[in-house]
């Protein structure tokens, strides 16, 4: 596939392959952009920009309805790519296709709605025969850095608000999988979208990620990684908007009043959908221990019967890892463990980049699945003494993007919900449950800014004020 700049569809004189992680196989090569083409991206991006402000909220709209239309009707193929590219089952697929119509359409619902508001002036001194406002204005430039794990949804995030919103946008896609991403610019691009308002460059984010990042022209950028490279963005984007996604260590607390049962079949989902590759998946459990046995006793069978293999195969649940050598990282922590004094209860089998849904029980806080981001099909489970000591463990971190807690006990939810330092809380489930339209982001080291389309759209505009002054006054 060819990347997308200054309003043509071009190749460089180099290309990277995208490999299948299950089979292998390249499914695909795409373009290695050069500096001068970040250069071309870069000027054409400033003129897309000045034509994304002409058109009014009721055009930008249209562009993205459109667009929503047309990703239903091409659902199996965008499905089918995300699968080969990034390695989750089929059925995981489509279900992240599917929610990007409606998304799509609430975008362009939300860009309509930017307003600023009447300022009472008259309330201070000096103000009579004046009047203020404040009015919503696009960023200009947006640089959208996506990751690996949603090549679809989170390309969704950031691109619908900062279109909607009367922006133009450089997309630079996950070096691994930059496949779905360039399908869904030409999608926009068909649908009407102006020349320059969105471009989808390819590349190692190592060195085009500072030549976008560091040039002034660019006003926002929106960027999900690792919190290390949210880190080098800070320093080198000198005055912009930043909003970063970043890193997390989710943790989950069971009390003993909870419903085993209800728990357990969260867990199997919330410690190992796509892998265990989400920031909010399930990775730090904390038990109280009258309940520790019975606990992993109903999570065992659950993880026991995830199906591994294939993932265009229907009935696959866990497929392969981004890249064998995420796998084999995730090998040697579990290793780690183990020989700091952890057990598997199940799991703990690598073949390729295919990593079987592993339990660790008896894991101390200090060791690396509990403390550091994990990211891989693997639930650390730890005892606890009480409400207390959970409370204190879960927020032994430095990330803060989600948590969880079981109870039946509204003193200790409550307790929970205002004591726990992340930026999404849930009584009663897990971390990995989003809605697309609520706030999402992170406290500490998970971030800074909020996505969402209504969010998001804050984050992408800017408030201009405006005092009318009567000269006759």
């Amino acid at each position: 596939m060819q990347m997308y700049i200054d309003g043509a569809w071009v190749d460089s004189p180099t290309s990277h392959a995208i490999r299948s992680s299950w089979s292998g196989e390249i499914v695909d090569t795409v373009p290695v952009a050069t500096p001068e083409q970040v250069q071309r991206t870069l000027d054409a991006a400033v003129r897309g920009a000045a034509t994304m402000a002409a058109l009014t909220g009721y055009e930008r709209s249209q562009i993205l309805h459109r667009a929503a239309d047309r990703i239903g009707a091409e659902l199996e193929d965008l499905a089918h790519t995300i699968s080969l590219e990034e390695g989750k089952p089929i059925s995981e697929s489509r279900g992240e296709v599917s929610r990007v119509p409606d998304f799509l359409r609430l975008c362009a619902h939300e860009g309509t709605q930017a307003r600023g508001e009447s300022l009472p002036l008259d309330s201070h001194t000096g103000t009579r025969g004046k009047i203020g406002l404040t009015l919503r204005i696009p960023c200009g430039v947006v640089v959208a850095i996506t990751p690996f794990n949603y090549p679809l949804l989170l390309v969704m995030h950031k691109v619908g608000p900062a279109l909607a919103a009367g922006n133009a946008v450089i997309l630079k896609p996950a070096n691994s999988t930059p496949l779905t991403a360039l399908k869904f610019t030409r999608i926009l691009i068909e649908s009407g979208l102006p020349e320059n308002a969105l471009q989808c460059i390819t590349g190692s984010g190592s060195t085009i990620g500072p030549q976008l990042c560091a040039d002034p022209r660019v006003r926002k950028i929106s960027f999900t990684g690792s919190t290390s490279i949210g880190e080098q963005i800070t320093r080198v984007a000198g005055v912009k908007r930043l909003s970063l996604e970043l890193g997390s260590n989710c943790p989950l607390i069971v009390l003993r009043d909870a419903d085993m049962d209800a728990v357990a079949a969260a867990t199997a989902a919330g410690g190992y959908i796509n892998a265990g590759q989400v920031c909010i998946s399930t990775q730090r459990v904390l038990v109280a221990r009258e309940a520790y046995g019975d606990f992993l006793d109903a999570l065992k069978p659950r993880v026991e019967a995830i199906k591994t293999g294939n993932p265009l195969a229907a009935d696959t649940r866990l497929g392969p890892m981004i890249s064998e050598q995420e796998a084999q990282r995730v090998d040697d922590w579990v290793g780690e463990a183990v020989r700091s004094g952890a057990r598997v209860v199940t799991g703990g089998q690598r073949s390729g980049a295919l990593y079987a849904p592993t339990i660790v029980a008896d894991v101390r806080p200090e060791m690396r699945i509990s403390c550091e981001e994990l990211f891989g099909p693997v639930v650390a489970v730890t005892p606890v003494n009480d409400i207390s000591e959970a409370i204190a463990l879960a927020n032994d971190s430095r990330y803060g993007l989600g948590a969880g807690i079981f109870t039946q006990n509204i003193g200790h939810a409550m307790r929970f919900v205002q004591e726990v330092q992340s930026g999404n809380v849930h009584v009663n489930w897990t971390a990995l449950w989003r809605a697309d339209f609520m706030p999402y982001g992170g406290l500490r080291g998970s971030g800074i800014g909020k996505e969402g389309p209504r969010y998001a759209v804050q984050e992408m505009t800017e408030l201009k004020t405006v005092i009318f002054h009567s000269l006759g006054a």
